[in-house]
């Protein structure tokens, strides 16, 4: 790579693709129980429990009566 950013290839012939960048592999198991996974479970079961009760206050009955009236 020169000073104005150009890259030359072996033969010095102006390289016109694209720079890819280095490729990272993460050696750890990320399965079952991790930390991400358990926040955004947690996360959506808060979405469910707060849309569960707006469904309670908008319609003024219960989600096992909500459910039987469908």
């Amino acid at each position: 790579m020169n000073s104005r950013g150009y890259i030359l290839d072996e033969q010095k012939k102006l390289n016109n693709f694209a720079i890819e960048p280095q490729i990272y592999v993460d050696e750890t198991l990320q399965t079952g129980f991790t930390e991400y996974a358990e926040k955004i479970n947690g996360r959506l079961a808060m979405i469910g429990f707060i849309s569960l009760l707006a469904i309670e206050v908008i319609t003024k009955e219960g989600l096992i009566q909500w459910l039987a009236n469908l």
